[in-house]
């Protein structure tokens, strides 16, 4: 299991709620922080986690951690006829809204308050589950791959983007260069909360990645697990299914 990292040290909350707040507080300026630091590149790594999901043609999507609903807004270009995005943010879910709403998508993506680690839907519901950017979020991941399994349907697809870490010369180093003095230095100078964009760097240093993430979603009873190195490794796609 990774280590737990969380974004206030020396708050006496979980890792839940601490992730919580910690959006809460940055919610307004995510999307355009996601750009600069992704330089755009998230925008194309998105739309390949949607056509994995569009060659299923599937009825019903969940989109886990869904934020501001970016990838929720994608998924409406495939045949679902009912999407989900969840998320444990009220302020990052308010702004998703908004932006559905002004897509005039309100009818077809409902934005529910919710926590990845019990999903308020039966077993055996959705036929695909994504996360971008929220698994190494989890505050236990095992516990929120095992409830992401639950609600899949059988020969579902499920599909993970996160960061990974860069394992050849030099991108390796340009990497470690960027997450340890960049990302901090933006995240101070655009965001009101200065830990958040500190926490979301040593998070993604520390996060298994590739075939480590893999043998994880295997324990948990994934089956058909893949892994998709994204952009020199900086990111990674995962998909998988099951029984």
């Amino acid at each position: 299991m990774p280590k737990n990292i969380t974004p206030y040290k020396d708050s006496e909350l979980g890792k839940k709620e601490q992730v919580a707040q910690m959006f809460d507080a940055i919610a307004g300026n995510y999307d355009g922080l996601n750009r600069v630091i992704s330089f755009g590149i998230d925008v194309s790594w998105r739309k390949k986690v949607v056509q994995l999901v569009a060659d299923k043609n599937p009825n019903t999507i969940l989109d886990i951690a869904t934020g501001t609903g970016d990838l929720a807004i994608l998924m409406t270009n495939t045949t679902s006829k009912e999407i989900v995005g969840l998320d444990i943010s009220a302020g990052m879910l308010e702004i998703g809204k908004q932006k559905i709403k002004e897509k005039k998508l309100d009818t077809k993506i409902e934005m529910v308050l919710g926590d990845s680690e019990s999903i308020p839907y039966p077993d055996n519901y959705f036929d695909a589950i994504t996360v971008a950017f929220g698994v190494r979020n989890f505050e236990n991941l095992e516990k929120g791959l095992a409830e992401i399994l639950r609600v899949l349907k059988p020969n579902g697809i499920f599909v993970i983007l996160e960061t990974s870490v860069p394992t050849k010369f030099p991108f390796k180093q340009g990497y470690a260069f960027h997450t340890r003095f960049i990302l901090p230095i933006i995240g101070k100078i655009f965001s009101k909360d200065k830990v958040a964009y500190k926490y979301l760097s040593d998070s993604a240093n520390i996060f298994p990645f590739g075939e480590a993430l893999n043998n994880i979603l295997r324990k948990i009873g994934f089956i058909d697990v893949k892994h998709l190195p994204q952009t020199f490794g900086v990111a990674t796609i995962y998909h998988a299914s099951k029984k």
